[in-house]
């Protein structure tokens, strides 16, 4: 079942453009950010303006969170990913590459962001996640680990 789950995982990411990620600051407060995002398997990429909030948190905690779903359906025909994960930001040039072509490729307004903004860019690797599906009974999830 597990691999089943995870090409789960993998589809809704790809079905979806933008994530809610759980931060901490450095004094343990939680914020939410709303974040649009490409995936490469179970991986998520987002960029994001050096100076925003996201940056300093995940400086200070790489351990992240997420959720993907679709709000506007019958609450027994949610589905979703809730992911735990380790943020890190992307140097290697081949990847950036990459990550740029698929962000391109899913946002094509990628290309007309105003150079002159600094931007970072952060991969989110998976640790565990939970695939919702109330189709099956109200709050079921199945949970996958990395």
């Amino acid at each position: 079942m597990s691999e089943e789950i995870e090409q789960k995982i993998i589809e809704c990411l790809k079905d979806h453009d933008w994530l809610n990620l759980g931060t901490v600051d450095k004094d343990g407060k939680p914020m939410v950010h709303t974040v649009a995002y490409a995936s490469d398997g179970a991986v998520v990429y987002f960029s994001t303006a050096k100076t925003t909030r996201k940056v300093t948190n995940i400086e200070n905690n790489p351990f992240v969170a997420y959720t993907v779903d679709d709000d506007k359906v019958n609450v027994m025909e949610i589905t979703g990913v809730q992911m735990e994960g380790k943020a890190s930001i992307v140097t290697d040039e081949e990847e950036t590459g990459k990550v740029f072509d698929i962000m391109l490729e899913k946002f094509p307004f990628v290309k007309d962001i105003p150079a002159e903004v600094e931007h970072v860019l952060f991969k989110v690797e998976p640790v565990k996640a939970y695939y919702l599906d109330y189709t099956k009974g109200f709050a079921h999830r199945d949970m996958v680990s990395y």
